[in-house]
């Protein structure tokens, strides 16, 4: 509300006093107006990359996003280590033809619920790599580190308790993982520190599966 008062005693005000601030009152309400469109999409925006940076499923982050993150994380490290942590559902295609898609999906998203609490989400970042596939990036944590908050999501996945009557493991749904640490520097990549966690999953897998193997 846009107010002129004038304090003296009455007066009469001119046309050219009155017409002015009317053209006052116009720009005041053009420049809210604009703010408040400014500020919504802004809001819009922040939404929508929200929604491009999540899989659609399990609601973690997706496989772009992850990538994003992992280069960022990489050429921000300097002499800090970066690790990596690949997840594999065991026999999840098994799963799927005995239980059906729909609950392979509700599968999917309750181990990505599982995942997310063994994480620090403002630190690091939990994503689906694809498939039955999660990753997980570690900013500044050590092989050692990475290594325990590996066993705690085998532990967490394995407590779930999701029944799979075609595993060659467990009566429940398992993961086996694989952990690779890298510091980066000018002779490694983000691809290289990939490669190696997904060597330690295939060895990890060969072993028999529900383990965790380092690279």
């Amino acid at each position: 509300m846009l107010i002129a008062h004038h304090c003296q005693g009455p007066r009469q005000w001119q046309n050219w006093e009155t017409e002015f601030l009317r053209e006052l009152a116009t720009q005041v309400a053009i420049a809210i107006q604009q703010s408040t469109l400014f500020e919504q999409l802004q809001a819009a925006n922040q939404e929508l990359h929200r929604i491009a940076s999540l899989d659609g499923l399990t609601q973690v982050a997706n496989r772009r996003c992850f990538d994003e993150f992992l280069n960022h994380e990489w050429r921000r490290g300097g002499e800090t280590p970066l690790s990596l942590i690949l997840c594999d559902i065991d026999y999840f295609k098994p799963y799927n033809d005995t239980y059906g898609h729909q609950a392979g999906d509700e599968c999917l998203q309750r181990v990505a619920a599982a995942l997310r609490q063994c994480i620090k989400p403002k630190l690091e970042l939990i994503a689906r790599y694809g498939g039955e596939e999660f990753a997980a990036v570690l900013p500044n944590t050590d092989l050692k580190t990475a290594l325990e908050l590996a066993e705690r999501i085998r532990t967490q996945v394995a407590g779930l308790q999701i029944p799979h009557a075609q595993s060659q493991v467990s009566a429940y749904i398992t993961m086996s993982l694989g952990v690779a640490t890298l510091t980066p520097c000018s002779e490694t990549s983000p691809t290289q520190l990939i490669a190696n966690a997904d060597e330690a999953l295939y060895v990890a897998k060969a072993g028999g599966r529900n383990r965790v193997v380092c690279a």
